[in-house]
C-alpha cells in the first residue's frame, strides 16, 4: 500500500479512497491514514464510554482519514472507509464514494481519486457482492477509471480451506471475467510484493481498469490472536508454527540486524498505549470534508422546513424545455404524444401525472442549482413507461436529455440504467450520496420488493450509518409498491421492514398519495439541510390515473403534507385512515355509496411518524367512537403494528380497529380474480360492511 500511494502520487492523485474489512484496519489507520497510535488505543481503551452509549460500533469499522506523505513530499489524502462485517459489503460504497469524488473534483480521467480494496482469500471468492460491484466498472454511469483490488490471501476463511471456500484454482479466478489483470505473487517476498504495487497502479493509469493483485500468504495466528487453528488445520500450522515472522526472515536475507527497529517501534506502542490511558475523550479519527458543514443530522426539527412550491410561470418555462428537442430528432409517435400530453400539463390544461411532476421537481432543482443523479434498472425509460429521461433517435438511436436543457445555467443531470443488481448499485449510489450532499441522488427498484437484494446495504449503511458512525446521507430509494393483482413479487416493497428499521429519526418512510405530494417530496429532500436517507413508496397503477394526478396550483402550494387531511367538517362518525393507493379506492367507494358520514385521513409520511398534524386531525372528530387503520398488506405485514400503538395513544380512549388481509406467509396472491375478491372485502369492510362483499 505504501508503494501503490507513492505511485499514485508521482501521477497526481490527491486522495485515495480505501474499503476493507477488519484484518488489519488498524494497520492502516496508523501507517497508511497516519492517525497516532494513541488515538487507536483510546479505542480499545473504551476511555469515554458515555459518548457512544446506546449507539457506536466496534472499533475495528471505524473509519478514519489522514494525510500520506511520500517520498518526494507530495500530500495524498486518505479515506478509509467506514464498514460493517459483512466483509464486501463495503466494496460498492467505497467505489460510489471514490465516483462522487471524482465528479467534484472535475477528475474526468479518473486520476485524481484512487479506489482501493483489501479482501480475504474466502471473501473475494464468496461474496457476490464484490461479483456485481466488479460487473459495473466499466458500465458508463458507475466506472471510477479502475479500481485496485488486494487479496490478503491467507488460504483460509476463519477454518475454512481453499477447497471448501471456491471452486477455481484461486480465490481471484471470479476476476477473470473482467480485461483485467490478476498479479499472483509470493507475501513472503517483500520486493516482489512493493514491484506488484507499482505495476498495478501504473497499468489503472494505463489502462482505466480494475486491477487484481493476490497475496498469497498465511495467517500466524489462526482467525485472532486467541483462535487455535491446530483443531482444524493441524498439518498446515505444525508448519507455521516452526516459520520464523517475516520481519526475521527478510533481514536475514538482506544482512540487517532488525533487532533494534523492532525494539524501537514496540517501544513507540508502548508510548502510545500509555498515553492513550490519559486520555478523558476519544479523538476522532476523521476529519468531515467541508461540503458536509451545511448539513444536519440528529433529531428532526420544525425550523429544517423550506418552501418547496414552484410558481406557474417557471413551471411552465421548465415544462416547455422538458417537451422539447432538436428538429433532426427522429422521436417514436408514442413518446410524441406524451410530451404533447406533458406540453398541456405544463399549461395548466390537463391534470399532471407522477411522470411529469418527477420531471418537473428535477428541473427546478437544476434551475436551483440542485444536480440529480437517479439509476436503477431501466430508469431512463422507466418500468412502467412513465419517465423517459433519455430520449432515443428512432433512426440512429442517439439520445438526447431535455433535463440537460433546462436553462443555461444549470446543475448537473444523470440518469443511467444500472446493472441486474440490487446490492451493489444501491450501496454505490448511497456512496454516492455520502460525498455528494448536495445533489439529489435517487436509486430505484424496478419493483419495490426488489430492494429485498440489496438488505444488507439497507440494515448495515442506510438504516443505521448515522447511528453507528455519525456518517449522513441523504439517498432516496424508489421503490414501486401497491396491490393490483400482479402476484407475491410485484405487489409489496416491504414497508414493515423500513419500519421496523425506524428509530431515532434515522430515516424518512413515505408515500405519497398524489403527484403533487411527491413535486414537493423530491423538492424537500434537496433543499431541507437535514440529511437522511428517504424511502418512497412510488406508485403502479396509479401513476396514470386522474385520482392521483394534481394541477398546476397544487405544485405551487408551500410544502410536502405528512398528513392529508379529510375535506369534511369533522362530524364525521366513522374514521377511516391509510396509506398509498388504497386511499384513493376507499374514496371512490365512499363516493359511489353517497357516505357522508365517513372521514378518510391519508398518513403521506410514516416516518418520522406526524404526531401533531395526526393528532389535531383526530382531535376534530368527536362524533366517532372509533378510528379505522386500513391496508390493503395482510396482517403481520404492512404498517399496522406500527400505526396501531400511535393510534391507541391519540384516540385518547376511543376504539382503534384495523381492516386488512389475513396474515400471510407471501406478501400477495397470484391470482388476479382473488385478488379482486380481496379487494372488494377489504374495501367493504372499511365501510362498516354494509353490503355484501
Amino acid at each position: 500500500m505504501d508503494e501503490v500511494l507513492e505511485a499514485a502520487g508521482e501521477r497526481g492523485a490527491v486522495e485515495l479512497v480505501m474499503g476493507m474489512s477488519h484484518r488489519g484496519r488498524l494497520n492502516v489507520i496508523i501507517h497508511l491514514a497516519k492517525r497516532p497510535a494513541e488515538q487507536v488505543f483510546a479505542e480499545f481503551e473504551d476511555v469515554d464510554p458515555r459518548s457512544v452509549l446506546g449507539s457506536g460500533d466496534v472499533k475495528y469499522h471505524m473509519g478514519a482519514t489522514g494525510n500520506f506523505v511520500t517520498a518526494d513530499g507530495r500530500n495524498v489524502a486518505m479515506h478509509l472507509v467506514s464498514n460493517p462485517s459483512h466483509l464486501e459489503a463495503v466494496d460498492p460504497v467505497a467505489v460510489g464514494r471514490a465516483r462522487a469524488k471524482q465528479q467534484r473534483a472535475g477528475d474526468t480521467e479518473r486520476k485524481k481519486i484512487v479506489p482501493v480494496i483489501m479482501h480475504g482469500d474466502a471473501a473475494f471468492a464468496g461474496q457476490g457482492i464484490l461479483a456485481e460491484t466488479l460487473n459495473m466498472s466499466g458500465v458508463e454511469g458507475f466506472t471510477v477509471g479502475g479500481s485496485i483490488h488486494v487479496v490478503v490471501n491467507n488460504l483460509i476463511g476463519f477454518t475454512t480451506i481453499p477447497r471448501d471456500s471456491h471452486s477455481a484454482r484461486f480465490a481471484t479466478d471470479l476476476a477473470l471475467r473482467l480485461p483485467a489483470p490478476i498479479f499472483h505473487v509470493n507475501a513472503e517476498d517483500p520486493e516482489a510484493v512493493v514491484r506488484v504495487g507499482r505495476m498495478a497502479l501504473d497499468y489503472r493509469a494505463a489502462f482505466g481498469t480494475p486491477v487484481v493483485i493476490d497475496l498469497i500468504g498465511y495467517r500466524k495466528h489462526g482467525h485472532s490472536e486467541v483462535d487455535d487453528p491446530t483443531i482444524t488445520q493441524p498439518l498446515r500450522y505444525r508448519k507455521i508454527q516452526d516459520r520464523a515472522p517475516l520481519w526475521q526472515i527478510y533481514s536475514e536475507k538482506i544482512g540487517v540486524d532488525a533487532e533494534p527497529i523492532v525494539a524501537q517501534v514496540r517501544e513507540e506502542m508502548d508510548a502510545a498505549q500509555k498515553q492513550a490511558l490519559e486520555l478523558e475523550k476519544t479523538p476522532p479519527m476523521r476529519q468531515m470534508p467541508a461540503y458536509w458543514d451545511a448539513y444536519s443530522g440528529g433529531r428532526y426539527k420544525a425550523s429544517y422546513e423550506v418552501e418547496t412550491g414552484v410558481g406557474k410561470e417557471e413551471l411552465a418555462e421548465i415544462g416547455e424545455a422538458l417537451v422539447r428537442y432538436p428538429s433532426d430528432f427522429h422521436i417514436h409517435p408514442k413518446v410524441k404524444k406524451l410530451l404533447e400530453q406533458r406540453a398541456e400539463m405544463a399549461q395548466g390544461k390537463r391534470a399532471i401525472d407522477y411522470g411529469m411532476a418527477e420531471a418537473l421537481a428535477f428541473g427546478s432543482l437544476l434551475k436551483e442549482g440542485v444536480p440529480v443523479r437517479l439509476s436503477g434498472q431501466d430508469s431512463r425509460r422507466g418500468t412502467f413507461n412513465q419517465r423517459h429521461a433519455a430520449l432515443i433517435d428512432i433512426e440512429n438511436e442517439t439520445e438526447y436529455v431535455p433535463l440537460e436543457h433546462v436553462a443555461p445555467e444549470k446543475a448537473w443531470f444523470e440518469a443511467f440504467n444500472s446493472t441486474l443488481s440490487e446490492a451493489s448499485v444501491l450501496g454505490f449510489e448511497y456512496g454516492f450520496s455520502r460525498d455528494y450532499p448536495e445533489a439529489l441522488v435517487l436509486w430505484e427498484a424496478q419493483f419495490g420488493d426488489f430492494a429485498n437484494g440489496g438488505q444488507i446495504i439497507i440494515d448495515q449503511f442506510i438504516s443505521a450509518g448515522e447511528d453507528k458512525w455519525a456518517l449522513l446521507a441523504g439517498v432516496v430509494m424508489l421503490l414501486p409498491h401497491g396491490y393490483e393483482g400482479q402476484g407475491p413479487e410485484h405487489s409489496s416493497a416491504r414497508i414493515e421492514r423500513f419500519l421496523q428499521l425506524a428509530a431515532r429519526d434515522n430515516m424518512q418512510v413515505c408515500q405519497p398519495s398524489t403527484a403533487a405530494q411527491y413535486f414537493h417530496l423530491l423538492r424537500r429532500q434537496a433543499l431541507r439541510k437535514w440529511r437522511k436517507p428517504l424511502i418512497v413508496f412510488t406508485p403502479k397503477s396509479m401513476l396514470r390515473n386522474p385520482v392521483a394526478s394534481s394541477t398546476i396550483e397544487d405544485l405551487g402550494a408551500a410544502r410536502f403534507q405528512n398528513v392529508i387531511p379529510d375535506s369534511g367538517d369533522g362530524s364525521a362518525t366513522r374514521v377511516l385512515l391509510c396509506s398509498g393507493k388504497i386511499g384513493h379506492e376507499l374514496i371512490a367507494e365512499r363516493k359511489r355509496r353517497k357516505d357522508d358520514s365517513t372521514a378518510i385521513i391519508l398518513v403521506e409520511q410514516l416516518y418520522p411518524f406526524p404526531e401533531a398534524e395526526l393528532a389535531a386531525e383526530l382531535d376534530r372528530y368527536t362524533n366517532a367512537r372509533d378510528f379505522i387503520w386500513v391496508q390493503e398488506e395482510p396482517a403481520n405485514m404492512g404498517a399496522l403494528s406500527y400505526m396501531v400503538p400511535h393510534l391507541e395513544r391519540l384516540a385518547h380512549g376511543r376504539g382503534v380497529l384495523t381492516v386488512k388481509r389475513s396474515a400471510s406467509a407471501s406478501p400477495a396472491t397470484g391470482s388476479h380474480k382473488a385478488h379482486e375478491m380481496e379487494q372488494h372485502t377489504l374495501i367493504a369492510l372499511a365501510f362498516g360492511g354494509a353490503e355484501k362483499a
